[in-house]
């Protein structure tokens, strides 16, 4: 394989309409193509604030978006449905993705059975749409699990599991069925030993990377604003665990990134 001057990178997941990216957007997408940086999706939380979320990607060539509606949002979007995120799907030419949605059972405080209806309104969205389901999945391995699933059988649909971190055994689940796995900052930090040790059995074909940033900022950049220039260092990370270059895992995940994000037109150096 050719080795490459700059890697071919692709940001996954970052939240570039957030207000910590207002005083400086611009400086930041410059950090990020400087790094290599080729495809940025900034994922959206609220379908409420999906208007912002469409702006950012429209007004950077680099940059495309989801909508959907994050679980620990349900207070502020009451009226999530599929036909509504269907049509904010075909509204714009960048989005490319559905969610991201799941489950979030770590907040006591949102109702489960609400975010079950939500999970299940974007699963339908990505089944009638055929766009790649973004899915959050805490403290609820095993129900979001059985109902990815359940509606699988039911009728067939692509996605990424968003920030894994474990366990092995939702690794193999999602697999089966043909889902993705995008790994954050976590595999960077000095006690994920666990988290590289999953990574370096499973397969890199079906790998991602992401910074979910502006959070989970990755060794060295722990306590800072996280950025999508700060996705080298996740690769790194996936790299060492697979026993690989950083060019070579680079360039696997941004494939990666293409065969599940179809929408996104192949990267032609300029």
């Amino acid at each position: 394989m050719t080795k490459l001057a700059v890697p071919i990178l692709s940001d996954s997941h970052c939240h570039l309409d957030f207000d910590d990216f207002k005083p400086d957007l611009e400086s930041v997408i410059d950090r990020a193509r400087r790094s290599g940086v080729i495809h940025m999706l900034t994922v959206c939380t609220r379908m409420s604030c999906f208007t912002s979320v469409r702006n950012v990607a429209e007004n950077f060539s680099h940059v495309y978006c989801s909508v959907g509606s994050h679980p620990s949002q349900i207070f502020e979007d009451t009226s999530i449905s599929t036909k509504k995120i269907v049509a904010l799907a075909y509204s714009c030419n960048k989005v490319v993705a559905i969610g991201e949605c799941g489950l979030d059972y770590f907040h006591s405080n949102i109702p489960r059975d609400k975010q079950v209806d939500s999970f299940h309104a974007h699963i339908t969205a990505a089944q009638e749409t055929g766009m790649p389901i973004i899915i959050h999945t805490r403290n609820s391995y095993e129900e979001t699990a059985t109902i990815l699933e359940k509606e699988y059988a039911n009728k067939s649909f692509s996605g990424v599991i968003h920030c894994f971190s474990g366990p092995h055994d939702m690794a193999m689940r999602m697999l089966d069925i043909g889902l993705y796995l995008s790994l954050s900052g976590i595999i960077t930090f000095k006690k994920s030993h666990y988290l590289r040790d999953i990574v370096a059995n499973l397969p890199i074909n079906r790998l991602l990377i992401e910074t979910d940033a502006p959070f989970i900022s990755p060794s060295p950049n722990r306590g800072k604003r996280n950025e999508p220039a700060y996705i080298v260092h996740i690769n790194k990370a996936l790299a060492e665990a697979k026993g690989i270059r950083e060019e070579e895992s680079a360039l696997i995940t941004t494939q990666n990134f293409l065969h599940l994000f179809n929408k996104v037109p192949a990267y032609k150096a300029v």
